[in-house]
């Protein structure tokens, strides 16, 4: 696996809490206008740029890529952002309750993602895909990082350890409480710089955690140039497997599909058992109350049969609910796991959706799995948390 220093463009440091903000695929506009309301220096103006453009505007339009460029373009221009005078690697901690995760944040070879050596584990919609691709092209720079996993390695290991020891760069919690730490490890002209590129020379590959569509974008975006210069190269930040967290991803399904609530109950028995008595499980929240649903995977299922999103979806939200294609039917939404019960139950008690099913959450050995043997997961299986911030740092193209 090739990993490469860049020369970032990133936040002074008195700005960098102001700048950071969460991706722009967890917050709708409203949610991002909100969030960016009274901060000038919110990376929101980038990365959701429809928020400074009348309502309405499509935030796919070629308006909202111009403003997206004249708000980085103005981040740049006062100062807020600069730009480091060589490539280099950097560490980066986030810390969210008792769970702590340190990355190294890098550049990555989009070759390795078109050969399969940064595995994949979802599939990736051409609209999304056409979109961070032409805001790539827009702005000319990469302004949000994926989010990769590998396999730990005790001498990387070693290396971050030994840059969080020192002074940090950036050190300040979000407003939700998330802490953000990030260190310099090493600058290009340096041996530790040689070492981390021949370290993860010998891992043999990566996953996409999250960040498919960025990943995706940003191969799409090198083969158009003839993966020329940093466009061959693509923003990361990539953590050992065993610091990892996910978190569940929920269901919310509209209506029962005609039935009578005696009929979905009927139906629901025929896989799934109220109460204990399977080694599988989720819970269900109908009718005002939470109820347990467990079963047992058949014998011979293979890896992603074997997950919890697909045996409900094999077992009662296609044949039952009539969601027969989750990431197109209209009557289905997701939610992660952050948002807690509360949400979800309040989704169903508004009258909005008829039933919620909270899931278990799936493990990295199951995403390493699935993606080891090829394989997709379910749409909306896995809920990473936290979140890398954007605009802490940008690679320019």
């Amino acid at each position: 696996m090739n990993i490469h220093p860049f020369a970032a463009v990133r936040p002074n440091v008195k700005d960098a809490a102001s700048v950071a903000s969460v991706p722009y695929d967890v917050v709708d506009t409203a949610e991002a206008k909100a969030l960016a309301a009274g901060n000038p220096k919110s990376f929101l103006h980038v990365s959701r740029p429809e928020i400074d453009l009348p309502d309405g505007t499509d935030c796919s339009s070629p308006e909202a890529y111009a403003q997206a460029r004249k708000a980085l373009d103005a981040l740049i221009a006062d100062g807020t952002l600069v730009r480091d005078s060589e490539p280099r690697f950097y560490a980066y901690r986030q810390v969210m309750g008792s769970h702590s995760q340190t990355g190294i944040v890098a550049t990555f070879d989009t070759k390795d993602y078109l050969a399969g050596v940064l595995k994949q584990h979802e599939k990736t919609r051409k609209d999304k895909e056409d979109d961070r691709t032409r805001h790539i092209e827009t702005l000319a720079a990469h302004t949000g990082p994926a989010f990769l996993t590998y396999r730990d390695d005790p001498a990387i290991d070693a290396i971050v350890a030994d840059a969080c020891r020192r002074d940090p760069l950036y050190d300040f919690t979000a407003p939700d409480g998330i802490g953000h730490t990030v260190w310099e490890i090493a600058s290009a002209s340096a041996c530790t710089a040689d070492e981390l590129v021949e370290l993860f020379a010998r891992i043999p590959v990566a996953y996409i955690a999250d960040g498919h569509h960025r990943s995706a974008a940003a191969a799409r975006y090198a083969k158009e140039h003839d993966f020329a210069g940093e466009s061959r190269w693509f923003l990361a930040v990539i953590f050992p497997a065993s610091q990892l967290r996910i978190l569940a991803y929920n269901r919310l399904v509209k209506d029962l599909n005609g039935l009578s609530d005696y009929e979905f109950m009927s139906r629901l028995t025929e896989n799934f058992t109220l109460g204990a008595g399977g080694s599988r499980h989720c819970r269900m929240y109908f009718k005002g109350e939470w109820q347990d649903l467990s079963w047992n995977v058949p014998a011979g299922t293979d890896v992603v049969g074997s997950l919890d999103v697909s045996y409900l979806q094999d077992r009662l939200l296609a044949p039952v609910l009539g969601i027969g294609d989750p990431r197109t039917d209209q009557r289905i939404s997701f939610m992660g796991g952050i948002r807690g019960d509360a949400e979800l139950a309040a989704k169903v008690d508004s009258g909005e959706n008829a039933i919620a099913f909270a899931m278990e959450p799936v493990t990295v050995a199951e995403m390493m799995a699935i993606a080891d043997a090829g394989a997709i997961m379910p749409p909306k299986s896995t809920w990473f948390e936290p979140k890398l911030r954007s605009g802490l740092f940008v690679h320019a193209v």
